[in-house]
């Protein structure tokens, strides 16, 4: 194969490749809408948790709050809350935020096992 053709066929296979970054990054890049929580990062999984809790703050009500994190995935809301509490922990969350977290773990643990989603 001459010096030519390879050349060719690197910059064909490099314009193929600049041309679909472009397309997929800039003209149309994907959005996802209407996702469940259960596919958060974890950090925005924090915030949901966080939301939760406030929510519980002025609602004072555990199954509900329960309820509302069942959808962030198959693990027990008690297991979730926890998980957040130690995340908010070791990323310096607020001492307001975890103090929240830690009331509304506590309010997660005195529910009686089936009552929990």
């Amino acid at each position: 194969m001459s010096p030519l053709r390879w050349f060719l066929f690197l910059l064909t296979l490099a314009a193929g490749l600049a041309a679909g970054l472009l397309y997929g990054w800039r003209i149309s890049p994907v959005q996802y809408v209407d996702t469940t929580p259960d596919s958060l990062r974890a950090d925005f999984r924090a915030d949901y948790v966080l939301m939760v809790a406030e929510i519980y703050q002025s609602e004072q009500n555990p199954q509900t709050a329960a309820r509302r994190l069942a959808a962030l995935g198959p693990a027990s809301p008690t297991q979730v809350c926890a998980e957040t509490l130690q995340f908010a922990m070791q990323v310096g969350y607020d001492p307001r935020d975890i103090q929240l977290l830690q009331n509304l773990s506590l309010a997660l643990q005195s529910l009686p096992t089936g009552d929990q989603p």
